[in-house]
């Protein structure tokens, strides 16, 4: 019995040894606290500032501050702004409206020139040379800005009869939204496929956006030598209506935005060389 009885007992140096364990244990535990809430700290004896890849828990040498790199952890809020992606596709947004205002406002539109017909005839006889002088006169419905429109197409003779004045008018619609500027004017005549008279001038007006307006020009036409028979059809006086066809080609230049365009036209009109008259 008393063989069995010392089997089960437990000897004092088992129950120190454990105990002593247990302290252990709680020591390194403790000191492992202490050391997980004591701050990064350089023991340097100089002045530190706080370490911004610590979030404010340990701090670097100011001398060290242009030296080292700061390593900034992908789990970090200041790396992932809020409603960036709103922002980006804002500002996304706002260049594709400008870029779409830009080329809606700036894109060349055309510029249309039609003719506006003739206004006024009249014609001037040289009988001396059975010359006819056919002169195409316009009032400008545009600032001029070339020659004066009076001393245009105007011819003076010893021996003259009757004169003749022809008024035409160009229409030249801007469909732009800016200005648009007539920067040549040039038209030919012809009669019987012979050019018989002409006229070029520069700088002719400047046309303010989406607007329309008349520019006006003055040309002259000589119908003699080999065409003097027409200055017998013009003074029969058996003939009530003189029409002669006369043939014109206007071309009209035109700048805006540094692009350069050119316009032309041709036209036939009936012109009485018999009598002054005058289109409506």
């Amino acid at each position: 019995m008393g063989s069995q009885h010392s089997a089960f007992a437990h000897p004092p140096s088992c129950k120190r040894r454990k105990a002593d364990d247990r302290e252990n244990f709680l020591a390194e535990r403790e000191q492992e606290e202490a050391i997980a809430q004591f701050p990064y700290v350089e023991f340097t004896g100089r002045d530190s500032i706080t370490c911004l890849t610590c979030q404010g828990t340990g701090y670097i040498p100011t001398e060290q501050v242009n030296e080292l790199v700061a390593l900034i952890p992908h789990s970090d809020q200041r790396l992932r702004p809020q409603r960036t992606k709103q922002y980006v596709l804002l500002s996304v947004l706002l260049c594709l409206l400008a870029s779409g205002l830009v080329v809606f406002f700036l894109f060349p539109h055309s510029v249309l020139v039609d003719d506006d017909g003739i206004k006024v005839v009249k014609v001037t006889f040289n009988k001396q040379d059975s010359l006819v002088i056919l002169a195409i006169t316009v009032r400008l419905g545009l600032p001029f800005l070339g020659r004066a429109p009076s001393s245009l197409g105007l011819r003076t003779f010893t021996r003259v009869s009757s004169l003749a004045l022809m008024q035409a008018t160009l229409k030249i619609r801007n469909s732009n939204f800016y200005p648009v500027a007539v920067t040549s004017l040039s038209s030919q005549v012809q009669y019987m496929n012979t050019v018989v008279g002409s006229y070029l001038t520069s700088n002719v007006s400047l046309i303010p956006p989406r607007s329309e307006h008349l520019v006006n020009f003055t040309a002259k036409a000589e119908m003699g030598g080999p065409f003097s028979y027409v200055y017998f059809f013009c003074t029969l006086p058996d003939i009530l209506v003189h029409n002669i066809v006369v043939f014109m080609r206007t071309s009209v230049k035109i700048s805006y935005i540094g692009h350069m365009t050119q316009s032309s036209l041709e036209t036939h009109h009936y012109v009485d060389c018999g009598a002054n008259s005058t289109a409506v």
